[in-house]
């Protein structure tokens, strides 16, 4: 519980944008007043335009998504998929009475289309509540009814609905699950995610095969080219930024098993 709320915390106030928009209001508020505000401000300034105007969230998050290659089609049925949440707006959802996907919905897709090709596996979702303040609406509703309406059957899925973050995902799903140590699973979950999600589970002592989904990136020179939507590359390093922090946070926490867990 600590973890979850403090990890909360410090990412609110350490996110590069909250930071860099505090930086800057400090800034103006003493460019007057300080010797220290105007460059402060200046600064800041520039920290906002190179993470709106360059392909800095493209250098932070392509070793991420590249570290685990994604899958061929071709390959033998596994027991299980595993499907991380993250993908689904369950506030929205239930607000407006229609299934709300965000970003990272290939995570609900391509496992859909995983439990159509692979109709003997069993799919499972992982994801209770995110939210700090509020966590009576679970993610795991939401995707029952998005599997739902995809067409899955009933009989082949299974939800985990108490994880409110990718450590608790690797604990609460193998208390469900059981694996056996020959057992084949997918894990599922966004490539940037990837690394971190492998780390808690090999740490846990489960070995899934990753299935890396909704790539952020294109994969090849045209990353780097200046952004043309500045909203979008400053997410982009707001994403990556996050997943690095994570990373180093789950392995002095003991909670992954490398700082950078590779296939």
């Amino acid at each position: 519980m600590m973890f979850f709320v403090v990890s909360k915390l410090v990412w609110f106030i350490a996110s590069p944008l909250h930071l860099l928009l505090i930086a800057l209001g400090a800034g103006l508020f003493f460019a007057s007043r300080r010797w220290y505000g105007r460059p402060l401000a200046i600064a800041a300034a520039t920290g906002l335009a190179l993470m709106a105007f360059s392909p800095l969230g493209v250098l932070l998050l392509r070793p991420l998504e590249d570290r685990f290659p994604m899958q061929s089609p071709i390959m033998a049925p596994p027991k299980g998929i595993i499907v991380l949440g993250g993908a689904l707006d369950e506030r929205t959802t239930a607000a407006r009475g229609q299934t709300s996907l965000n970003e990272a919905a290939e995570r609900m897709t391509a496992a859909a289309a995983l439990a159509r090709r692979y109709p003997q596996a069993l799919l499972v979702f992982s994801g209770g509540s995110g939210s700090l303040i509020d966590g009576s609406v679970k993610e795991a509703q939401t995707a029952h009814r998005v599997w739902s309406e995809l067409g899955v059957p009933e009989s082949q899925m299974m939800f985990e609905d108490q994880s409110r973050n990718t450590y608790e995902n690797a604990v609460f799903t193998q208390k469900l699950v059981h694996p056996r140590k020959d057992d084949k699973w997918l894990l599922v979950t966004s490539a940037y995610h990837m690394p971190r999600s492998i780390g808690i589970f090999r740490a846990l002592g489960m070995n899934p095969l990753a299935f890396p989904v909704d790539y952020r990136t294109d994969g090849n020179d045209e990353d780097y080219r200046p952004p043309v939507d500045g909203t979008l590359a400053m997410r982009n390093v707001e994403t990556a930024l996050r997943e690095w922090v994570g990373l180093v946070a789950y392995r002095l926490t003991g909670k992954t098993d490398a700082l950078f867990p590779a296939p």
